[in-house]
């Protein structure tokens, strides 16, 4: 049975909510589902704006059904061919032979490769500026590469002042009935998924995303419609400027990630002295967080959140602890960067973590190391003890001189 959402005059939500999914793109964890948006033009001509992922395809189909009432489907714009937009791209043109795919140069190339239907008789390839009229409505296009693939583009339809903003502004999770941002609490349900999803989806590239931003930034825009999560229509200040802070690698909190590696919890002892310490200092934004028990997936966001890093790890066959490495490779596969950075190593008879990862984070951007390396020789004792705490002056007071 369908299921549709208008949106604004003329414009459908006709996507589908996956509740089961556990992991996305074989990689990052998820708790709450995920979303995955379409949208129908309901209009002289008729329009499909991107497609969903095979596993909402079912109620897709209805909802294309439901709202063409009989009528042919006229266009199908692809603003980005990844499967989890554009899986069921094929069997929508197999349906509805008589509609003609919208999409530009790079995308038709894509497209290409996922489709077994003549991609040259059915695509009416545009380039950036193009205008599209369907009665009363009017669509311009925008490329926007690396928002998170090379073809990626935008649409804007000028009567509503609607940004269809492919992955851009997405989120993590279902809807829970209401597809509006606004029926969310920005704080507690927008920002965290939001964070998760460009960290993990989008992170590497923030210098295109700025540019998109800029690229879009005159345009009288009315709502986001992203392909994945909830459109937003009010309040557009406090989305963007945390695309802004995310694009350009800048951190939201002036506090203290702690990432501890430890297997027999001498190394935990370490981080969580250090946690007292810095309360004591009068540091109050903090997050410790066990690497072992967290994902890596999870953990970037928070390295993208935090201004200061500490990173607290045992030896481990002479080198970075293995939960540890694959962390701090998360991170540097997403390109984190303009962090200030203390290490606590620890080892029963070789410690050199502390050196390694010091060698990792000098192979990122604008890294500043706070306080020496802090040694422990299997569990923190009275001298070990009062090196965290004298490194928790140092990075209390790095902290305050950034407040």
């Amino acid at each position: 049975m369908h299921c549709v959402y208008k949106v604004t005059n003329g414009i459908w939500w006709i996507g589908g909510n996956e509740r089961k999914l556990s992991v996305f793109e074989g990689a990052i964890p998820m708790n709450d589902g995920m979303a995955y948006n379409s949208y129908f033009i309901d209009d002289e001509k008729t329009v499909v704006l991107d497609t969903v992922d095979k596993s909402v395809a079912g109620v897709f189909y209805e909802n294309v059904d439901y709202m063409l009432d009989g009528r042919s489907l006229d266009y199908v714009i692809v603003n980005h061919v990844e499967p989890d937009h554009s899986a069921s791209l094929e069997e929508l043109i197999m349906r509805h032979p008589e509609a003609k795919v919208i999409g530009s140069k790079k995308i038709k190339a894509m497209v290409k490769q996922y489709v077994t239907w003549d991609v040259d008789k059915y695509f009416e390839e545009i380039k950036e500026g193009d205008e599209l009229c369907t009665g009363s409505h009017t669509f311009t296009f925008y490329m926007a590469p690396m928002v998170h693939w090379p073809e990626v583009m935008v649409t804007f339809e000028k009567s509503t002042g609607s940004l269809f903003s492919a992955d851009a502004f997405g989120i993590f999770g279902a809807h829970d009935g209401n597809i509006f941002a606004d029926a969310y609490d920005f704080e507690l349900e927008w920002l965290p998924s939001a964070r998760k999803y460009y960290t993990t989806i989008v992170g590497k590239y923030g210098s295109f995303t700025e540019k998109l931003l800029g690229k879009v930034g005159g345009l009288d825009i009315q709502r986001i419609c992203p392909l994945h999560g909830f459109i937003i229509r009010k309040d557009f200040e406090k989305y963007i400027n945390a695309y802004i802070t995310w694009a350009r690698y800048e951190s939201e909190e002036n506090g203290v990630l702690i990432l501890y590696a430890s297997p027999y919890g001498n190394t935990k002892n370490a981080a969580e002295i250090l946690a007292c310490e810095l309360a004591e200092d009068g540091v109050t934004r903090m997050k410790l967080m066990d690497v072992s028990h967290w994902d890596p997936m999870d953990v970037l966001p928070q390295a993208f959140r935090y201004n200061h890093i500490v990173i607290a790890c045992t030896t481990y066959n002479n080198g970075i602890f293995v939960k540890m490495e694959e962390a701090l490779g998360e991170m540097k596969s997403m390109g984190v960067c303009n962090k200030k950075v203390s290490i606590i190593e620890n080892g029963s008879w070789n410690p050199v973590s502390g050196k390694l990862i010091k060698e990792f984070f000098e192979g990122l951007q604008n890294i500043e190391f706070v306080g020496d390396i802090v040694t422990i020789k299997s569990s923190v004792k009275e001298d070990s003890a009062q090196a965290v705490a004298d490194l928790a002056k140092v990075i209390a007071a790095s902290v305050q001189a950034q407040a």
